[in-house]
């Protein structure tokens, strides 16, 4: 088998497995909202806390997948394995 075929190979693979982390931080973010729609409504006057603190989280949860986009770019088209072959 080719060596650097295995390597891309395995690059694709991985590039594949590092899109899927953007699904826990959409998930975890549409949970947020809803919880955030209700504690709105039990507690209208306390919107500007509950949002800013929403908001946050969400950028925080956002950069993992980002991360995860990024490292299936670098796999997929500056693959640094190739050049260790």
């Amino acid at each position: 088998m080719d060596p650097k075929a295995f390597v891309l190979g395995m690059s694709a693979l991985a590039s594949g497995i590092a899109v899927l982390t953007g699904m826990g931080p959409g998930l975890g973010q549409g949970i947020a909202a809803g919880m955030a729609a209700q504690a709105v409504g039990r507690q209208p006057e306390a919107r500007g806390a509950i949002m800013s603190t929403m908001l946050i989280g969400g950028a925080l949860a956002e950069t993992g997948s980002i991360y995860g986009l990024l490292v299936a770019m670098i796999l997929l088209m500056a693959n640094p394995f190739v050049g260790l072959l």
